[in-house]
């Protein structure tokens, strides 16, 4: 048991999980967009996600803490390395305009993590914007590199579905923070620092319905789709509800990061 839990544990260490999420995303662009399969977009977006993560989350370790590096650690910086490369290989598979998108995700990700000047805060502790900046980059990477990559017009259509999205996103972060709450330094001002639990978890019901709402903005929208909205929306209404800090790791690094996986396979199925 012991075993499969270390197996478990280093799926969503090294960022698997996340990268999983990002992938059924942008999947869920193509089906509700109807947008042909394209894996160049796929497969940068899911090895470009386990890189940057892995970036965020262990840089600070690795160049300022000088951890000593455990095999797990090292085994994640090969599997962020063979990602790098393979997420440059599909880079160079997209269109030029896609590949400016892309590259200004990495811009995000290495401004993110580093500051930009010396002795001076990176854009993970800029007060109170770090829920704004994730879920940016979340529809940048799973709306518009699909969108653009496949030369569509920027209709009502995709503007709607990009707030729809960071709405999506922006719910998913409130749980987080949530979580996160005794651990997030002050000086983060996260949102339920800032206004309490109770009152973001309204913010993030408020948030839920504009995300079910605007599931009608879709031409052809059937009613099975419709309804696995729904589903998903009552999903992330009892993730809500249930977040506390008391929660352990696995409630939002895995049942949380779970629900794009859930809304991708509806879809396949039902929609």
């Amino acid at each position: 048991m012991k075993y499969f839990k270390n197996i478990f544990d280093f799926y969503i260490q090294s960022s698997l999980h996340v990268a999983l999420a990002v992938y059924a995303l942008i999947r869920i662009t193509f089906l509700k967009l109807n947008i042909s399969y394209d894996e160049a977009v796929v497969c940068f977006g899911f090895y470009g996600t386990v890189v940057g993560y892995n970036f965020i989350k262990y840089d600070e370790l690795a160049r300022i803490k000088k951890v000593k590096l455990s095999n797990t650690f090292q085994i994640i910086i090969a599997l962020s390395f063979v990602s790098a490369l393979a997420a440059f290989y599909y880079y160079l598979e997209l269109k030029i305009n896609t590949k400016l998108i892309g590259f200004g995700a990495l811009l995000v990700t290495i401004f993110y993590t580093l500051p930009f000047f010396p002795n001076k805060k990176n854009m993970r502790n800029w007060s109170g914007i770090k829920i704004y900046l994730v879920a940016f980059a979340w529809v940048g990477v799973t709306v518009l590199l699909p969108v653009i990559n496949a030369e569509l017009d920027f209709s009502i259509v995709v503007i709607l579905k990009s707030i729809q999205r960071f709405v999506f996103i922006f719910v998913l972060m409130l749980i987080f923070e949530i979580i996160d709450l005794p651990f997030d330094a002050l000086k983060l001002n996260t949102i339920p620092q800032k206004i309490g639990i109770n009152r973001t978890k309204q913010l993030s019901y408020i948030g839920i319905g504009l995300f079910l709402f605007l599931e009608y903005f879709k031409p052809n929208s059937s009613l099975s789709q419709f309804a696995i909205t729904s589903l998903i929306s009552l999903i992330l209404g009892g993730f809500t509800y249930f977040a506390n800090s008391k929660r352990n790791k696995y409630y939002s690094s895995f049942c949380v990061e779970s629900v794009p996986v859930i809304w991708l396979l509806l879809l396949l199925i039902f929609g």
